[in-house]
């Protein structure tokens, strides 16, 4: 984790920006959330403005985290209580959690020359964590960053949500669109479709 880090303008720009608005929130890259011994690693988009960008922590304070953190503690990966705020005392147990971009970008939308820019950061995130058996990607943006990070082709692991990748090195890829406000709203995602992708991936762990 670099703080503060400067690796791309258009995102140094938008969180000083943010920073102005909300001195008192974090601000700046948002680190991984959980333990480098957990099996599982699940692979956001981006932090939130008024989420992990303001709280510091992976999908903390933003509705996707709402779904994110209650399947995680109903399948037995934390324990403890969601109360969107990181001092809520949440204990990740065999699950770690990261963004493919770390800094905050306008719109929820990062460049693919700031995804690129990251990039070096997921492939240590991955490389951090000796007993990974399982990467569960939130989305097309998310899937496609871990399989860059590893240096894997596109075409031969095509994005599909409910999919499970078998990686060549013993890894397994699970699929699912993103918990966003938008595609549960849109019906794209339901919490059941969600359980459903995360089970999936889990059964074969």
């Amino acid at each position: 984790m670099i703080p503060d880090c400067s690796l791309c303008p258009r995102l140094v720009a938008y969180r000083q920006d943010l920073r102005r608005q909300d001195p008192g929130g974090h601000n700046n890259p948002v680190p991984a959330f959980g333990p480098t011994a957990a099996r599982l690693l699940v692979v956001g988009l981006a932090p939130g403005a008024r989420g992990a960008n303001r709280t510091g922590r992976p999908f903390t304070g933003d509705f996707a985290g709402l779904l994110l953190y209650e399947t995680l503690i109903g399948s037995g990966l934390m324990v403890g209580v969601y109360g969107e705020r990181p001092d809520d005392g949440l204990v990740p147990l065999d699950v770690r959690i990261t963004n493919a971009v770390r800094c905050v970008p306008p719109e929820n939308k990062p460049t693919p020359a700031e995804q690129a820019a990251c990039r070096s950061f997921l492939a240590a995130e991955m490389a951090s964590m000796p007993a990974l058996a399982g990467i569960l990607a939130l989305g097309r943006v998310a899937h496609e960053a871990v399989l860059r990070a590893r240096g894997l082709p596109l075409k031969a692991f095509p994005f599909g949500h409910g999919v499970v990748h078998a990686l060549p090195d013993g890894v397994r890829l699970g699929d699912s669109y993103h918990c966003s406000r938008y595609n549960q709203n849109t019906g794209r995602l339901t919490p059941d479709s969600f359980r459903e992708a995360v089970q999936g991936l889990l059964r074969v762990l």
